[in-house]
């Protein structure tokens, strides 16, 4: 029975994004649990692997499959519902584990579900979270860009809101993740400027930014090149309005 989880933030696939203390956790774990995505996506295995072969990490490694979720149920019973078998091949990956620790894309506190699906096999105050870089931290690097203008405020969505809701009255700087659609693409005429990343702190990083309204197909369609190429992409995109 799986008594204490480490989660350690990796952020977006640059080794330099893991703190020391991540390092400190994951060289003194016993037990590390590595999920694998299914076909095509084998890669982000691979640089789990390779993040923990660089460190010298000495645990026994843990692999886990993601189960499917059901597209027929409503959006949150359906995440819910997920979220408790993920917590099922957790435990039955661990086997007499007591003590496992997790590499978390990103941060483990932003926009992850990790900490909850770890709630459902421990106790809060056995959970120890290591916080890594966000993709939002790596997008406005990667552009060389500050977050906000001065004294501005900051919105972060994901596509599935900016669909179902627009452009949010008032926002003046929007970030947006957990975006597959590009949803972007509707929100022309709005004046928008857009800066947009894949893959970002990796070598196949990918980069591009200027009026929404001019360059929200040739983003599209990098995008879906892209996934063509590596079976997945994980991109961020930041939307400033015009002064």
């Amino acid at each position: 029975m799986i008594e204490t989880v480490t989660l350690v933030g990796i952020g977006t696939g640059n080794p330099g994004h893991l703190t020391l203390d991540g390092q400190a956790a994951l060289q003194g774990a016993s037990t590390i649990l590595v999920p694998r995505k299914g076909a095509g996506k084998d890669d982000l295995a691979e640089i789990r692997l390779a993040l923990l072969d660089r460190l010298g990490v000495a645990a026994r490694v843990a692999f886990f499959d993601y189960p499917a979720r059901d597209e027929n149920l409503p959006y949150l019973e359906r995440v819910e519902r997920w979220h408790d078998a993920i917590a099922g091949r957790w435990a039955e990956a661990a086997g007499e584990a007591r003590d496992v620790a997790l590499l978390v894309w990103g941060d483990p506190g932003f926009y992850d579900s990790t900490m909850r699906i770890a709630a459902r096999l421990t106790q809060p105050d056995r959970i120890r979270v290591l916080p890594g870089i966000t993709a939002v931290q790596a997008l406005t690097a990667a552009h060389a860009i500050p977050l906000n203008t001065v004294n501005g405020r900051i919105l972060t969505t994901t596509g599935r809101r900016l669909r179902e809701d627009g452009w949010p009255e008032g926002a003046e700087t929007v970030v947006t993740v957990l975006d597959g659609d590009c949803s972007f693409t509707a929100l022309r005429g709005h004046g928008l400027t857009i800066w947009w990343g894949a893959f970002l702190g990796m070598p196949e990083q990918i980069l591009d930014y200027g009026p929404l309204d001019e360059v929200a197909d040739r983003i599209s369609a990098t995008r879906v090149a892209a996934r063509e190429k590596h079976g997945w992409v994980m991109d961020t995109y930041l939307l400033r309005k015009a002064p």
